[in-house]
């Protein structure tokens, strides 16, 4: 049986008053017991999260690592820096990394590579755009994410899979729970049949405007293991009721 988790992104938002604020209504509501839970606060939060989640059983991730592990690599982060501070988690190819900073597979791949090596558990990010999906792409792209990611790993030790279709990120918008559960299901069927991993232990999250309201209905899906959870997240009563619905 594979347990649910649900993650935050807190994407670029956050101060140190606001992120104490968030993190004591989060610890208030959240009950530990539902769910695997994890945060991703923005790299100079780490630390104030990491502290304040001291004793409790959530974890925290990042939200990016550099494929490198030291060297002159100005403005970069190395995976082995957020295990030293406490992460467990690192989200990878993100859609935004994708679209902001030309991130390819190769790095994404590189990038995964260097995050297991260092011990974290990566949550690989892949999803299609909405001009993707109306052309017939949909299940073409995903497909070529996950073999540009996958394919020349020697380990993939604790791998989480989210699916974000870019369409549905920050949009309002959100895949119906029979969309994201055949794509889901495809993403399974994909992992079993290239053997790249165990395709009935990876831990498959949906991602893209995922609020209480329409959390219930993601999860009941037999291929949805929990969420990649964005702007709901930043309020700890509707990221308890996420949680509490998985």
């Amino acid at each position: 049986m594979r347990r649910p988790l649900v993650i935050a992104n807190w994407k670029m938002h956050g101060s140190r008053s606001s992120v104490a604020t968030l993190m004591a209504g989060l610890l208030e509501r959240i009950d530990e017991a539902r769910a695997d839970i994890a945060l991703c606060p923005g790299f100079v939060h780490l630390a104030q999260v990491v502290d304040a989640c001291d004793g409790s059983a959530i974890a925290v991730g990042a939200q990016d690592c550099s494929h490198m592990h030291e060297g002159a690599y100005t403005g970069e982060v190395a995976p082995d820096m957020l295990v030293d501070i406490g992460c467990e988690w690192v989200l990878l190819g993100h859609s935004e990394r994708r679209q902001y900073h030309d991130e390819s597979d190769r790095l994404i791949a590189a990038k995964l590579a260097a995050a297991v090596e260092a011990g974290l558990q990566p949550v690989l990010c892949i999803g299609e755009t909405q001009e993707q999906r109306e052309d017939g792409e949909a299940f073409t792209v995903v497909a070529r994410q996950l073999q540009g990611a996958l394919a020349e790993q020697s380990s993939l030790a604790g791998l989480v899979i989210a699916y974000e279709p870019v369409w549905a990120i920050g949009t309002g918008l959100t895949a119906s729970p029979e969309q994201a559960q055949e794509m889901h299901g495809y993403i399974r069927e994909r992992l079993a049949e290239a053997g790249w991993v165990d395709a009935a232990e990876v831990r498959l999250l949906y991602g893209g405007s995922v609020k209480a309201a329409n959390a219930a209905s993601l999860f009941a899906q037999p291929d949805i293991d929990g969420a990649l959870v964005g702007g709901a997240s930043l309020d700890s009563a509707e990221f308890a009721n996420i949680v509490a619905a998985a």
